[in-house]
């Protein structure tokens, strides 16, 4: 899901996910599976997965937690080469599922009595927001984490990130979070700071910022520190310019798109392996490298209160309606503090995926933190089947409710 609002591409151009709340099957949704069901629910996973296929991702991999008990399914080729699946205990680049790590830790430091939702980015990051009609002393942290912030995108000062040639010339390069603002801000705001809601990525940099100014630290260490180790995270890593993937891994193809492109008509050209890159670009709001059991463990623990008190997690829960063209593709989705609330057959689930240059990732935990699914693609440019429709709702929808739901 990318939930997501994701990094390095257009909202638009991603499928929309919804269904239908129904509060009563709650009960059921939290139960864990008897051995016989888990077997069957199995099987009903690897369907759901094979029937991904036809959407034109090389491979995909899905992990399920449910109580103390774990599935995974997968399907298709992790390499066209050797012709190999995804390993199941694949690495793989999470995307903007990095927003809900750096949210936490703003959060936490919250809790600790060391800044302020309403605190204003001037106040942390004085004169770095300014230009253009932007200005750091009018915006919050929580607007920051909210997407309420205003801010340009900076994604779209790198044309690069989105075109083939550019990407093959640049893929290794670093980019530092003040180069990233610093391009944000040759671009006026999107609206006033408070008065509206559009997906942002330059609000998350300068989220790993404001973590590094309250501590003293980059924003990669408390991560680390306060999530990372203390969740025992072992296949999770923050590269920074490193632009490996730890073994076992799929390889990451990529598509881009071409001349006359449109969100219904990309005319992607043909696949490339961009599995290595500098993913420095996407910093604090999409750097991290995960894999499904690392990403359900986060998840959960995040939804089950393991990881901020009561009333920070209460404020990270705290929804506003997002944009027109963002319910497009999510109906009835809302966004609170790096995390989007999700409707599901059996009720509220909390989901970030994202979307990276070579990888897509969807997930979904449910409210009380009982159950969760992360869904790996290795792309984030699928291209259908000849004769297969554009999907109207975002391809993991079926295995993702299954999952929680059945």
């Amino acid at each position: 899901m990318p939930t997501t609002a994701h990094l390095g591409r257009s909202a638009a151009t991603l499928a929309a996910l919804v269904a239908v709340a129904v509060p009563t099957l709650a009960a059921q949704a939290t139960a864990a599976p008897t051995p016989s069901a888990k077997t069957t629910l199995q099987k009903q996973l690897r369907r759901d997965a094979a029937d991904m296929l036809r959407y034109g991702s090389p491979g995909v991999l899905a992990g399920v937690q449910l109580g103390e008990r774990n599935i995974k399914v997968r399907a298709g080729l992790g390499n066209f080469t050797t012709r190999k699946p995804i390993p199941l205990d694949a690495k793989f680049r999470i995307g903007s599922m990095t927003k809900p790590f750096v949210a936490t830790i703003v959060l936490q430091l919250v809790g600790e009595g060391r800044l302020t939702l309403e605190d204003t980015v001037e106040r942390w990051l004085p004169g770095l927001v300014r230009g253009k009609g932007n200005d750091g002393r009018k915006i919050t942290v929580r607007q920051l984490l909210q997407h309420t912030s205003g801010l340009p995108d900076y994604v779209g000062g790198f044309p690069w990130i989105l075109e083939q040639k550019g990407f093959e010339k640049h893929r290794f390069d670093t980019v530092t979070p003040r180069q990233a603002v610093r391009v944000a801000m040759k671009s006026k705001p999107t609206f006033a700071p408070g008065t509206s809601w559009s997906y942002s990525n330059t609000g998350y940099m300068l989220a790993g910022m404001v973590i590094e100014a309250v501590t003293g630290r980059d924003w990669r260490d408390e991560v680390r520190d306060r999530i990372v180790t203390p969740l025992a995270l072992k296949n999770t890593t923050l590269p920074g310019t490193n632009p490996n993937i730890p073994a076992p891994h799929a390889v990451g193809y990529e598509r881009f798109p071409g001349p006359g492109a449109t969100p219904e008509d990309p005319r992607y050209g043909e696949q490339i392996d961009a599995t290595r890159q500098n993913v420095s670009w996407g910093g604090a709001a999409g750097e991290i490298i995960s894999t499904v059991d690392d990403g359900n463990t986060f998840l959960r623990a995040l939804a089950g209160g393991r990881l901020l008190p009561p009333a920070q997690l209460a404020e990270m829960q705290r929804t506003v309606p997002t944009n027109a063209g963002f319910r497009q593709n999510w109906p009835r989705v809302r966004y609170g503090l790096g995390i989007m609330r999700v409707p599901t057959p059996c009720g509220v689930s909390w989901s970030h995926g994202g979307d990276i240059m070579g990888f897509m990732t969807r997930n979904a935990v449910n409210a009380d933190g009982s159950r969760s699914v992360v869904v790996s693609f290795n792309t984030d440019s699928p291209k259908r089947k000849d004769g297969v429709a554009a999907p109207k709702r975002d391809i993991t929808l079926k295995l993702i409710n299954r999952a929680l739901c059945s």
